[in-house]
């Protein structure tokens, strides 16, 4: 399997500082758990990929890390979650502030039905970020630029979003959760319904934006989990195996299971 230069050179960068952390994090679904004890740190400015078979726990485990399984009455979250050391469980914490720290691109495109404007500005207005028109107008440029897309709709910025192609949605998508600045991008199975050129420039985008956004990413895809990750953590049956940087889960990993996995065995 390729890897495409995602892994760095430079050894110091497996200390990289650590902004959100797992501890013994446990998932129940009324009475059926999904989670078991997970331990995992996110390293700053890092992509972090998460794999494994369908139902085995990676996207219940995406969804705590900024509460949105909060809206499922019957989910229990159990063990202790992090951004900056800051418990996120904390029931005095608001979870509004907490989704533009973390924010979230869902595995299906789901622009607002408004304008192309209107949806990069709709966070920015809500948590009173901008003082004026002029200032609006200049998150919204750099927020469509840092997405890829600026050259793109600039000219129809008023034509809705929904307009757009599948990749371009997409893309808008991950332009209206950075507009806010958020410090931390989740991605649920980003390229899921995106075409293979589509898929490439959202990956391609993904490498761009750890510069600015530590990214955590659950894909369906081993191969772009390769392309895009620098660590990579592997989950089966709600337990996460194991997690090390993504060139040697990839080639050498440490449980048999992951192994398995790897080389098709199942999954």
């Amino acid at each position: 399997m390729v890897m495409n230069g995602q892994q760095d050179e430079n050894p110091a960068r497996d200390f990289a500082r650590v902004k959100m952390q797992a501890e013994k994090v446990t998932v129940f679904y009324g009475d059926a758990r999904a989670l078991h004890d997970v331990d995992l740190d996110i390293r700053e400015h890092t992509v972090t990929a998460l794999i494994g078979p369908s139902g085995c726990g990676k996207s219940t485990f995406l969804r705590c890390l900024n509460r949105m399984n909060d809206v499922i009455d019957i989910c229990r979250v159990e063990g202790r979650i992090t951004l900056d050391g800051e418990d996120i469980n904390t029931p005095s914490l608001d979870t509004v502030h907490l989704r533009a720290r973390v924010g979230m691109v869902f595995q299906k495109p789901n622009p607002f039905p408004k304008s192309i404007y209107d949806n990069v500005a709709y966070g920015p207005r809500i948590h009173g970020m901008t003082s004026g028109k002029s200032e609006l107008d200049e998150m919204v440029e750099t927020s469509l630029e840092k997405a890829g897309l600026w050259k793109e709709v600039r000219d129809r910025l008023d034509e809705p979003g929904t307009g757009l192609s599948g990749g371009q949605q997409q893309r808008l998508c991950i332009a209206r959760s950075i507009a806010v600045n958020p410090e931390v991008i989740l991605m649920d199975e980003p390229c899921s319904s995106l075409d293979p050129i589509a898929t490439a420039r959202i990956e391609e985008l993904i490498d761009e934006l750890r510069a600015n956004f530590t990214i955590v990413i659950v894909t369906h895809s081993m191969q772009q989990a390769a392309r895009v990750s620098q660590r990579t953590g592997f989950f089966h049956l709600g337990e996460l195996v194991e997690v090390g940087n993504t060139d040697q889960i990839f080639t050498n990993p440490d449980d048999q299971r992951t192994q398995d996995y790897i080389t098709g065995r199942f999954g």
